[in-house]
């Protein structure tokens, strides 16, 4: 062994006596702020709906937005529907830690929820557009961040397709913006494919990168 490796080699051990410290590795670590993004179509609802029914113990952060309900979705469960007025109100009192307008609604996240949902010690899950997801991670650096695709273009078209809200000049416009959104990619900690009929396999990713960053032995600590 060369004298380099075993200067390396010899750097983690100790000549101290006694029992091994095994505290910082056994305490409860920092809630995770995981962030589930990507562009409009890609299944974030579905993925995170899924993630709700087999892990409980997660805590899901709502997002507030101005667009009317879609006809399965549950106010306060899906989205929090407010009207345009209400939300201009928060963006005035800087009561969000985050909004962008998206397809001509807003949407955003109350600072009160984020702190909260840390404060009660569980992992924190929340769903965000792309433009969301970067300006969360500007603010809070440790938040995970996690990018969802669709199979393919294709795929992606015909979710949008199956909506029955897009006509073709607003389905054009929006893969427009999926392109624009891709180039994004690397600014986020991981990717996911969530394919056709493949949700559960999609989640199932999700939680193995949870459990991956549980193990790191330098753990994100969000701070708000």
């Amino acid at each position: 062994m060369s004298e380099r490796k075993r200067t390396s080699a010899s750097s983690c051990t100790t000549d101290q006596p006694g029992m091994l410290d095994l505290h910082p590795f056994l305490s409860k670590p920092s809630p995770l702020l995981v962030v589930i993004s990507g562009p409009s179509g890609v299944g974030k609802d579905s993925v995170v709906k899924r993630m709700r029914e087999r892990n409980p113990e997660l805590h899901f952060v709502v997002t507030a937005t101005t667009r009317p309900p879609r006809p399965s979705e549950v106010p306060g469960v899906d989205y929090v529907f407010v009207s345009d007025a209400e939300f201009r109100q928060w963006i005035h009192n800087s009561e969000l830690l985050e909004h962008a307008l998206v397809y001509g609604e807003y949407k955003g996240i109350p600072r009160k929820h984020i702190r909260e949902a840390l404060d009660s010690g569980k992992d924190v899950v929340m769903r965000l557009n792309v433009q969301g997801a970067k300006t969360v991670k500007a603010i809070l650096p440790d938040a995970l961040l996690i990018f969802l695709l669709a199979g393919s273009e294709d795929e992606l078209s015909d979710r949008l397709r199956r909506r029955g809200t897009e006509d073709d000049t607003t389905l054009q416009r929006r893969l427009t913006i999926v392109r624009q959104e891709m180039q994004c990619i690397s600014e986020f900690d991981y990717v996911v494919v969530n394919r056709e009929g493949q949700l559960d396999r999609a989640v199932e990713q999700i939680e193995a990168i949870v459990t991956a960053e549980r193990c790191r032995t330098k753990q994100r600590v969000v701070r708000l």
